[in-house]
């Protein structure tokens, strides 16, 4: 039985009704930058997850680097960042002339790893990245301990993880910022590109305001140097389509993610991921380690049997060539370049039948009883 990674399909045909009428209704308005739409929105999400103020903008990578413009980060900074996470996380601090510390990650949750965070630190350092990696929040008391101890800002990348909570408080509201993404893919996927930044204050909100408008305010005057990082009105209401949806998604990709977990774990060959105690995951990816090297021909075994899968990510991020010879910290590295290699995602949507996950139980398990 072929399985596809992902079918973006199964979750718009109910909604197809809704969609249409809200087209409508957006194109009537005339009204498709920002808008009523998106207020509504930001509060929707407010509200979801129990921020103070979320301010929309037009993607996840901007929500970073808008957020890292609005704490002042900048040339001469250090931002202590996962080694092995989307390229985003990393690329923001580099085009606000900052410089990424490379922080190794740990093989468990991939989540970055503390240890190694504190071993790196230095003067320079004002802000620490953690990235809540395929919807497991990373270890939020520690991180924030850290940051209290070393006067660091705290910038939650929460692109894979809306609704995932740590010690029953969402991911995004621990920092001073916590960035969400509305890519197709993502547990709230949009039409498009999309994002949004959460913050608890009020100052940094506005700050936030104004610079996705170009730094304007009032109109045509500029006190800030800022760009083009609005959200589309159209985004924002297909979005508040979906988003009383979203905890229904999350309970299904919670009952694949748990039942993987129960059929794979313990054979040999691979490594499940595991979640803290303290945090429920909302598994934006099912993601395991294939050990010993044997990655690719678990993935060929599978395509020949028509399941899909992915590999998020093939390097670490000091790996790639925009990135030689910028940062610090990749020298010491054990654990994600390894980890780059041996990742391998399984088909996890919320709208995945239970026949096709046992499909793939049953593919993986009889690669590895073949030997």
């Amino acid at each position: 039985m072929p399985v596809a990674f992902f079918d973006l399909s199964r979750q718009h045909e109910p909604l197809q009704d809704a969609f249409q009428a809200t087209c409508a209704r957006v194109l009537e308005s005339n009204r498709f930058v920002l808008g009523p739409d998106v207020q509504a929105f930001e509060e929707e999400v407010a509200g979801y997850l129990d921020s103070h103020h979320a301010i929309g903008l037009s993607s996840g990578t901007d929500a970073l680097l808008v957020a890292m413009m609005a704490l002042g980060i900048g040339p001469g900074d250090e931002v202590l960042v996962p080694a092995f996470t989307f390229f985003g996380t990393a690329g923001s601090v580099v085009r606000t002339g900052a410089t990424p510390v490379w922080v190794d990650v740990r093989e468990d949750t991939f989540n970055i790893d503390l240890a190694d965070a504190e071993a790196k630190l230095s003067p320079r350092c004002r802000a620490i990245v953690p990235v809540h990696l395929f919807g497991q929040p990373a270890d939020m008391e520690c991180v924030m301990a850290l940051a209290g101890q070393n006067d660091l800002y705290v910038l939650e990348d929460v692109a894979q993880a809306i609704g995932a909570t740590y010690q029953g408080t969402r991911a995004g509201t621990f920092g001073e910022f916590g960035a969400l993404s509305f890519y197709p893919t993502k547990n709230l996927g949009g039409f498009g590109d999309g994002g949004m930044l959460m913050t608890d204050d009020a100052a940094l909100a506005e700050t936030v305001v104004r610079l996705r408008n170009h730094g304007m305010y009032p109109k045509y005057v500029h006190p800030l140097l800022g760009g083009n990082f609005r959200l589309d009105s159209l985004q924002a209401a297909l979005l508040r389509d979906k988003l009383p949806r979203l905890d229904h998604y999350h309970a299904a990709r919670r009952e694949h993610a748990e039942a993987y977990l129960s059929e794979l774990a313990g054979l040999d060959g691979i490594a499940v991921p595991t979640v803290s105690r303290d945090a429920e995951s909302v598994w934006n990816q099912f993601t395991i380690r294939v050990l010993d090297g044997r990655r690719e021909d678990l993935r060929a075994f599978l395509r020949d049997r028509g399941i899909g899968t992915e590999i998020y990510y093939p390097y670490s991020l000091h790996e790639q060539e925009c990135f030689a010879g910028i940062g610090r910290g990749g020298e010491s590295l054990p654990k994600a370049p390894r980890i780059a290699r041996e990742v391998l995602s399984l088909p996890c949507f919320p709208e995945l039948k239970e026949a096709e996950r046992s499909e793939v139980v049953e593919a993986v398990t009889s690669f590895f009883r073949k030997g």
